[in-house]
């Protein structure tokens, strides 16, 4: 059994008795997530920690998107509430990378692959992808991708 799915569960029990609002309802609606991803397909499956954090990464970004609408909207306690809960998601995920970190790894895949001009930029994609999983947002890296291969 993964050990991060493991851990969401005893931090669940824990902010129960904490009596955490924010935190039990955020991490019953990832052990959820993680629970349906599990079940999805033809057969039950039991999911890796990488599985687990690429579940926590979409939630997460869920959480963030969720935000912003609710702030566009002028309904700033919704949006506070899911900015509350994107941080206990971010709490279990890989520390993100800084700009400078993407860019280095965006220059060492375009100088791997050859790439120039925006026709290679799903080239470069592929190749960055991997080695930034869960540690950055995928539009930050194909931001990076795209300046890198106009400029």
């Amino acid at each position: 059994m993964a050990a991060l799915k493991d851990r969401l569960r005893s931090d669940l029990t824990a902010a129960m008795k904490a009596r955490d609002e924010v935190r039990t309802r955020t991490l019953r609606m990832a052990l959820t997530s993680l629970t349906q991803e599990e079940v999805a397909g033809t057969t039950a499956r039991e999911l890796s920690d990488d599985e687990v954090i690429k579940v926590l990464t979409r939630e997460a970004k869920r959480r963030r998107e969720a935000a912003e609408a609710f702030a566009a909207a002028g309904r700033d306690e919704q949006a506070a509430a899911e900015r509350a809960e994107g941080a206990v998601l971010d709490a279990y995920l890989p520390a993100q990378l800084s700009d400078d970190e993407i860019a280095a790894l965006v220059a060492a895949a375009i100088d791997e692959t050859g790439a120039s001009g925006m026709a290679a930029m799903g080239q470069v994609m592929r190749v960055v992808t991997p080695r930034v999983a869960g540690r950055a947002d995928g539009a930050r890296v194909a931001a990076e991708v795209r300046r890198r291969l106009t400029g």
